[in-house]
């Protein structure tokens, strides 16, 4: 529980969609300030996924320390649960350390379930009925929803039907506890200050960069990384490898399709990433300070740290 009388920790947000180049302004801004940065991207927790989840490299996180990242294997869940537990250790040892957390990534999600209190029930998973929930979500998805919102009508009122991987989870949740899951989460003001910077540029372009490094993963090794993924036995179903840029690949895998068929599927799949990204940023909109990444954004991103940092020193 946060002290009322103590400061609040000054926390910055750097968010927006897949490939808008959150991890380049992080690195910019981390030459200036002494920061270090806590990952709000959902894939990157796990090892062995480096080329398809576009993570810093490891000159990149010599350069501005780096947390939550390659701390799980593929066959583990980090789910919102333990992530803001960790995300809440981190940033209070940074600022314990005198620097400031930047909080960076793409997952919605997760990046305001952190920064605006949630409170969320830490119950782990059950692989046995995960399995009965999953078979039932496969032969009658409009079933399993009915199933929730008789057992928690509120939850449905807030998770998306068409989102399977939530509704069971929330399923999940309120048969393994016998409380509803609506009741299990509730806010609690968390004890930051935050300034919220959100890289975004014209949808055209945008969708050319994110293209771009799809082919750049595709020349780096990505399907090496999934036959390496694959041949250490982690199965399709695993939440890490229903990932953008993993699942993808499932039917090449089977003989069923072309690299090419591939390549195309996982930039399709990544402009339809993006639009749902700008829908969950879209809704915080009024807090998010927007830089265009078609330019440098560096320059105007420092001066508003700045100003953050040293509210004192703002033009009135």
């Amino acid at each position: 529980m946060h002290n009322p009388e103590a400061p609040l920790i000054p926390v910055v947000a750097i968010v927006g969609p897949t490939a808008a180049g959150k991890t380049a302004l992080a690195l910019a801004l981390g030459e200036t300030f002494p920061a270090e940065v806590v990952s709000a991207d959902s894939r990157q927790f796990y090892r062995c996924m480096d080329i398809g989840t576009a993570k810093p490299t490891p000159a990149e996180r010599a350069r501005l320390p780096h947390h939550l990242i390659d701390i799980a294997d593929p066959d583990e869940t980090v789910g919102l649960a333990p992530f803001l537990r960790l995300a809440r250790t981190a940033v209070a040892e940074i600022a314990a350390r005198g620097r400031l957390p930047f909080v960076v990534g793409g997952t919605g999600q997760y990046v305001y379930a952190l920064l605006e209190g949630w409170q969320t029930p830490e119950v782990p998973p059950d692989p046995v009925l995960r399995a009965e929930l999953e078979t039932q979500a496969a032969a009658n998805p409009a079933a399993l929803w009915a199933r929730l919102i008789a057992l928690d009508p509120e939850a449905a009122t807030f998770i998306d039907p068409r989102n399977l991987r939530r509704v069971i989870r929330a399923l999940e949740v309120c048969l393994k506890t016998g409380q509803p899951f609506s009741a299990q989460r509730r806010r609690i003001p968390p004890p930051y200050r935050v300034l919220h910077l959100g890289l975004t540029m014209e949808r055209a372009a945008l969708y050319a960069r994110a293209d771009a490094r799809v082919d750049a993963m595709m020349a780096a090794g990505l399907l090496d990384e999934v036959a390496a993924l694959r041949e250490c036995g982690y199965d399709w179903r695993l939440p890490a490898m229903s990932s953008l840029g993993y699942s993808q690949f499932r039917p090449y895998c089977a003989g069923e399709a072309t690299l090419e068929d591939v390549t195309e599927r996982i930039k399709l799949d990544t402009h339809a990433f993006i639009r749902r990204q700008y829908t969950w940023f879209r809704s915080r909109s009024e807090h998010i300070h927007w830089l265009d990444a078609g330019q440098d954004p560096t320059p105007q991103a420092r001066a508003l740290v700045e100003t953050f940092m040293n509210p004192s020193s703002a033009e009135l």
